[in-house]
């Protein structure tokens, strides 16, 4: 991890090519892809499981796809009573806090001077999870992308989740019933995406894709997009910690390498108003990696990927923080709330000394799923929106639509549409 002060005259450049980071880079791999969904467009289940043969060398006939009921009852069988419990605790806080947003996600009408208007909000008629099953397993993620749809009132909730060794985790299928998943598939990668997207005999098409996957998966979202809607193209994990010279470095060390170990493309940074915490935290990082599991894919990430700022004040590092737009945010100041909302472009925010990412990652309720690669400046948290359309309405009677006439018609002939005047005359004569 390179620590680098606002005084240096690399700093700029070092902002720079953090700032200008894409979540994913398909351009080299989108050729495939999109062959890939074509195969699946017109083959069908026989073109899914030809690719999930080809690249999770696991033969799968289109009549096994999709999860039993006995295997989904069968998989609590294979994990501890507390491993189950700690899910059913996590679903709880994630329930209760979507819970929340449904206030905010009504029909409602008004009337102005006779006239109606208003928004019909209902849920999506079915949604599609993608949730990634190769180097780790994230029955978190089922949850966080499960139950909004179900508190949303999504009628049909699908999963698909790769199996590169024939069998999909019992973690994955316990948070699947958990959260009310309706059908599970254990097909992955580009040929899922392709399967949710255009349907297929086995697997019905859905309305919308939610959830991360790798470049194959990212580049597959973005190129359905519009014949399905997406969440978001989201790319590798990021951590910055926000931090002044009273946090505790074995702190900050740790929480970010708890975002390193996602990935070896996991980008974390430190910003902070003391050299001496930049320094600290360096060594600190050194020495907790030794005892990692995922020592590796976090070295990588720290070596690659890790930057600590050195900045003159907490103004200038929450403007540097708001030019990245990370992920996450760790706030580690004194009086937290007082720099709340100055902070406009984060996907999550942790506030105060004792708020690891790991809380909000598992069971403080908030969704976890959040735009990276600077998305942030622009996208929102994944919410109960995500699961919801809004239709206007809009209600004239015959006088209302009198007194507003003349400004109607004078409208449509600016923009020399005819018919649209008619519309209007044709009704009051």
């Amino acid at each position: 991890m390179k620590i680098i002060a606002s005084a240096d005259r690399a700093f700029k450049a070092a902002v720079k090519k953090v700032v200008s980071r894409s979540s994913i880079q398909g351009d080299k791999v989108e050729g495939t892809v999109r062959s890939i969904l074509k195969a699946v467009e017109r083959g069908g289940d026989a073109a899914v499981s030809r690719y999930t043969h080809k690249f999770d060398k696991v033969s799968i006939k289109p009549e096994a796809f999709r999860i039993t009921p006995d295997q989904m009852r069968e998989a609590y069988y294979k994990i501890r009573k507390e491993d189950g419990d700690a899910l059913r605790y996590a679903s709880h806080r994630i329930t209760a806090f979507h819970e929340r947003q449904k206030s905010a996600a009504r029909t409602w009408m008004y009337q102005d001077e006779g006239v109606t208007l208003g928004q019909t909000i209902l849920p999506l008629d079915a949604v599609g999870l993608y949730v990634p099953g190769g180097k780790a397993v994230y029955p978190s993620s089922v949850l966080m992308s499960a139950i909004p749809a179900k508190v949303a009132g999504v009628k049909r909730i699908v999963m698909c989740s790769p199996t590169p060794r024939g069998e999909m985790s019992p973690y994955l299928l316990v948070a699947a019933d958990i959260a009310g998943v309706d059908e599970v598939y254990r097909i992955g990668g580009v040929q899922a995406i392709g399967a949710m997207t255009y349907g297929t005999k086995t697997i019905p098409r859905v309305d919308k894709i939610i959830g991360p996957g790798n470049i194959f998966v990212s580049t597959a979202k973005r190129l359905v997009y519009g014949l399905v809607d997406i969440d978001m193209i989201a790319g590798p994990s990021e951590l910055l910690v926000l931090a002044d010279g009273g946090a505790n470095p074995n702190h900050v060390a740790a929480d970010l390498l708890c975002e390193a170990e996602h990935d070896e493309n996991a980008s974390v940074w430190l910003v902070t108003t003391s050299a001496e915490l930049a320094r600290d935290v360096v060594r600190r990082v050194q020495e907790q990696l030794k005892s990692l599991a995922r020592q590796k894919i976090a070295g990588r990430s720290m070596q690659h990927n890790g930057m600590a700022f050195v900045v003159g004040s907490l103004d200038e590092a929450i403007a540097l923080a708001d030019e990245i737009a990370p992920e996450h945010l760790s706030l580690s100041v004194e009086n937290p709330f007082k720099y709340l909302e100055k902070i406009r472009h984060v996907g999550a925010v942790f506030i105060g000394r004792y708020t690891p990412p790991a809380v909000a990652d598992y069971v403080a309720g908030p969704n976890h799923i959040l735009p990276t690669g600077g998305a942030a400046r622009f996208h929102s948290a994944l919410s109960l929106d995500a699961y919801i359309r809004k239709s206007n309405i809009v209600s004239y009677t015959k006088d209302d639509l009198y007194k507003v006439k003349d400004h109607v018609i004078r409208l449509a002939h600016m923009e020399g549409l005819d018919a649209h005047a008619q519309s209007v005359e044709v009704r009051l004569k």
